[in-house]
């Protein structure tokens, strides 16, 4: 029986493997199709691999306005560096939040670890149109500034942006107030977690399984009692799986049987603006859309 004020569950897909950059095999979870049921967020991709013939061709120079791309890195390096002179290195366990603001050119190219392995994710977070033009900022955090803590739950929680259990991350002042977890849950356990009524939520599989729904109904449906893709899909969510989350509901529950598992929590507060996306620049009309495009040929893209 659903708990009073607990989320149901709204669709379940997986990732779907695609080429990006200059050749990186990665899996995209969710990105323009999707518009726009994940709002503020546009785009999620999973790289991961341990073949560095997959990544190595990296994501060469190219240009982004109008969002912020939040990249945390599990395992392996990457290089990156901007238009603005910033340069660096972003490795395990390490988070980049990049606010495109008014536009900046970029590069990030995957190196692995000494084993060849990589392992990231990439988010995209939209702007409010207020602040599309702003000046562009990182925030740069490396994994020893991230906090963990242990749950009454038994999850074990790094905080990257948002409060647990009196726990604030490092991450501040983002204009989605989001959250940002990435949780690891003992097998036979069950982890409550109270969200803004207001704010879309969903999570990400990376290992493991646990069911994103407590009343263990075997079957997930979506608002409309119409199973996703005409299809009927487990509850119990294996690596790979995302789950959105219904706006309904203050917390989430997220339940194991045999198996642990470990997942990215994320929330945000949705903009419900209109939105003009082309590649990597994200705007509000498509005029603003074709004035970008046209600077960057220009060479006037650069603001700041």
């Amino acid at each position: 029986m659903i708990t009073s004020g607990q989320r149901k569950i709204k669709k379940i897909w997986k990732s779907v493997p695609t080429v990006e950059g200059a050749g990186v095999n990665l899996k995209r979870v969710f990105g323009f199709k999707e518009l726009p049921l994940l709002d503020p967020f546009l785009l999620m991709d999973d790289f991961r691999s341990e073949n560095p013939a997959d990544y190595k061709a990296g994501f060469p120079w190219h240009p982004h306005r109008g969002l912020e791309t939040i990249t945390y890195v599990l395992e392996g390096d990457v290089e990156h560096g901007d238009s603005l002179g910033n340069k660096g290195n972003i490795s395990s366990g390490d988070v980049q939040w990049m606010n495109a603001g008014s536009g900046i050119i970029h590069q990030e190219m995957p190196k692995g670890n000494y084993k060849g392995e990589m392992l990231g994710f990439q988010l995209w977070a939209n702007l409010p149109a207020q602040d599309k033009m702003m000046r562009p900022r990182y925030q740069e955090i490396k994994a020893a500034s991230i906090p963990m803590i242990t749950t009454k739950d038994g999850a074990k929680v790094k905080i990257i942006c948002g409060t647990m259990d009196n726990v604030t991350g490092p991450v501040q002042d983002i204009m989605a107030k989001p959250e940002y977890y990435d949780i690891e849950l003992p097998a036979g356990k069950n982890f409550t977690h109270f969200v803004n009524p207001n704010h879309t939520v969903l999570a990400y599989v990376i290992d493991g399984e646990g069911y994103f729904d407590a009343c263990h109904d075997p079957f997930a449906h979506d608002a409309a009692g119409i199973n996703y893709f005409d299809m009927r899909i487990p509850c119990e969510c294996g690596d790979g799986t995302l789950v959105l989350y219904e706006t309904a509901g203050n917390h989430i529950v997220v339940t194991t049987d045999k198996k642990p598992i470990r997942f990215l929590l994320v929330s945000g507060q949705p903009l419900k603006e209109p939105v003009a996306w082309y590649g990597p620049i994200v705007m509000n009309t498509k005029q603003e859309l074709e004035q970008a495009f046209q600077e960057y040929d220009s060479g006037t893209f650069i603001k700041s």
